[in-house]
């Protein structure tokens, strides 16, 4: 089986579940369109919509502290910026997040599902030019990198833990397969393809707590940083890519790694 992309999937709103992507038009040093557009600030958390600058993910309701939020369902809609939620197949709420009243919608059903695991309301937050990337704390153009899952190094991973590790966990833009184990964690520096898109690796991708929540269940059931580093001595899962070369990318697309 050639190296192949598998699915692309936006995250509109940081800590919420992903959209599938059939396909996605990519400008050079910039990531998917309204990926990580939008947050959830806690209550506590101080943002200057005139100064935006990057701040750490535990400033916001994310899986990292919140585990109930993965049994949470989003699906947002560019052309009209409305944002729904439900849970259990169950309608929590919708809004238009360019509106006050939508924002303010969105807010109430959020707070109202997660309870007393929050110390207040959060406020949906956008910055005009930046994304909620976990990486914008490193640098303007990290903030601007699409995060890559090689699925069989979570099959590896999986063999080694002995039970499934879902996907899911990592929270990746792009799936691929048909690599090596761990072939992209070699990719730093280099040079990679995938349809008519080029990129250049540019960070491994440290896993932290969120990756602990089973998205299914929305309960901390692996260790998983831990686990990670008893085993392959790092605590890696999947590479950061800068996008060199504008165009378009498409599920079933080739890739490939010059030697």
């Amino acid at each position: 089986m050639a190296p192949h992309l598998i699915s692309i999937t936006r995250f509109a709103v940081k800590g919420l579940t992903g959209e599938p992507l059939p396909q996605a038009a990519l400008a050079a040093g910039r990531g998917l369109q309204d990926d990580r557009r939008y947050a959830l600030a806690l209550a506590e958390t101080r943002i200057d919509p005139e100064n935006p600058k990057p701040l750490p993910k535990t400033m916001f309701v994310v899986l990292m502290r919140h585990a109930r939020l993965a049994a949470l369902s989003s699906r947002y809609d560019t052309d009209s910026t409305e944002l729904q939620l439900s849970t259990g197949g169950r309608d929590l709420g919708r809004g238009r997040l360019d509106s006050a009243a939508g924002r303010a919608a969105i807010e109430a059903a959020i707070a109202g599902f997660m309870g007393e695991a929050l110390t207040g309301p959060p406020r949906l937050v956008e910055q005009p030019g930046h994304r909620f990337t976990d990486v914008s704390v490193v640098s303007p153009e990290m903030m601007e990198a699409v995060s890559l899952i090689n699925l069989a190094s979570v099959r590896a991973f999986e063999a080694a833990l002995g039970r499934p590790v879902d996907p899911r966990r990592f929270r990746g833009n792009l799936l691929v397969d048909g690599l090596e184990p761990w072939a992209e964690l070699d990719w730093v520096g280099r040079p990679v393809r995938i349809g008519g898109v080029t990129f250049e690796g540019v960070l491994r991708t440290r896993r932290c707590a969120a990756t602990e929540v089973n998205p299914d269940t929305a309960e901390r059931d692996i260790r998983l940083p831990a686990e990670l580093m008893r085993r392959y001595g790092h605590g890696d899962m999947g590479i950061y890519l800068s996008v060199t070369g504008a165009g378009t990318i498409a599920a079933g697309d080739r890739l490939t790694v010059p030697a």
